[in-house]
């Protein structure tokens, strides 16, 4: 399909079709497209300077202005942070900072988890299928059962980080439990290893709150944000304290280093976002309008639904059962997934501005698509 236009929840065609984006770009399009106070954040902004300088060595309002927001919707000790374009550099550069950090070289990260498709991205990614074709990756990675209290024994005094979706996307939107999360921290805490919460898909309100590991009571000693972060411009972000992320500052001087790194644009529109999400109260609706997809959408050939706010998973009995009904859904202007890692499963994760009147729209048509495939 060709997209011609896009505004809320809507993209349009060259003909004027009208489709309802169910999935936000992956878990771009938090505050929908093309949000009027982003785009006059973005035109503010162009009209003062685009690329200044390799990122750091001059201040740069936007940057500062954003990371003041960004650390005021975390706890205290979450105090510095990184600008990068994308979240797999973020991945790449939190990894780098926890072997840094702590002098040692093991990482563990889950199965099924999808952490990116750089080169350290994915040698931490928790599928074969994607790696094997790319193999020798980064040595000294081990995978362990998200939510698995038995592989915590694994973890030991020679780990550099744990890295952890706090909500799995690509396996399906798996949710460990709250015990589960403060064991793994209990257990990086005991050994010296950092804990790298990967909030690529969960983050910036997806969940219902801000950052999905506040559902859990925990904090980690690093978090990865990137894709909602920017109202759909390219930005991202690794996020530590300031001793551990002063190990950058010398041998070598430049430790981590990137040229388009929280471009002005990109993080004058990444502080609209927070200032939407803050102002229009969209976090707080987030699980009332999680509970009406959940409420609507009910069908013998639904297996169940799994979620946390809305990142959510829609079972069906298979791939071959599903894939006609996401193709006819769009057909009839309503565009879904599958995951990565669970293709029997239909994501639905959109813009979180979403009306109640656009949820019963979205799931009529869905319904509508089973029966005309059924």
């Amino acid at each position: 399909m060709e997209v011609e236009k896009a505004e809320g929840v809507y993209l349009y065609g060259p003909n004027q079709e009208k489709y309802i984006d169910l999935i936000s770009g992956i878990g771009v399009s938090n505050v929908g497209h093309r949000h009027p106070k982003v785009l006059e954040a973005i035109q503010n902004q162009l009209d003062k300077y685009l690329h200044l300088m390799v990122y750091g060595e001059y201040v740069q309002t936007p940057q500062t202005l954003l990371a003041k927001a960004l650390c005021d919707t975390l706890p205290n000790q979450l105090d510095n942070v990184y600008f990068v374009n994308s979240g797999s550099e973020a991945i790449e550069g939190a990894l780098k900072l926890a072997k840094r950090y702590t002098g040692k070289k093991k990482l563990f990260s889950c199965i099924n988890a999808y952490h990116g498709s750089s080169h350290g991205s994915l040698s931490i990614g928790g599928n074969e299928i994607f790696k094997r074709a790319y193999r020798p990756l980064l040595p000294g990675v081990t995978n362990i059962v998200y939510g698995g209290y038995a592989d915590l024994v694994k973890i030991d005094s020679d780990t550099a980080a744990v890295v952890v979706e706090t909500i799995q996307g690509e396996a399906g939107i798996r949710v460990a439990c709250t015990n589960y999360f403060q064991a793994l921290r209990k257990k990086c805490d005991e050994v010296g290893a950092l804990l790298i919460l990967d909030e690529i898909q969960a983050g910036f309100g997806r969940t219902g709150k801000f950052w999905a590991f506040e559902h859990f009571d925990i904090v980690p000693d690093i978090v990865v944000c990137a894709k909602g972060m920017g109202g759909g411009m390219p930005i991202g972000a690794f996020i530590a304290n300031k001793e551990v992320m002063g190990v950058f500052k010398n041998n070598p001087l430049l430790g981590h280093i990137t040229t388009f790194g929280g471009h002005p644009v990109s993080a004058a529109a990444s502080l609209a976002t927070i200032q939407i999400l803050q102002k229009e109260n969209l976090i707080a609706q987030v699980e009332e309008k999680a509970a009406l997809f959940k409420k609507l959408l009910i069908h013998p050939k639904i297996k169940g639904i799994r979620n946390k706010g809305l990142m959510m998973a829609v079972e069906f009995e298979s791939f071959e059962v599903l894939k006609p009904i996401i193709d006819r859904a769009i057909e009839l202007g309503v565009i879904t997934d599958w995951f990565l890692f669970c293709d029997d499963s239909m994501r639905i994760a959109p813009p979180l501005v979403i009306t109640e009147e656009e949820i019963k729209g979205a799931c009529s048509i869905i319904l509508q698509a089973i029966e005309d495939v059924a």
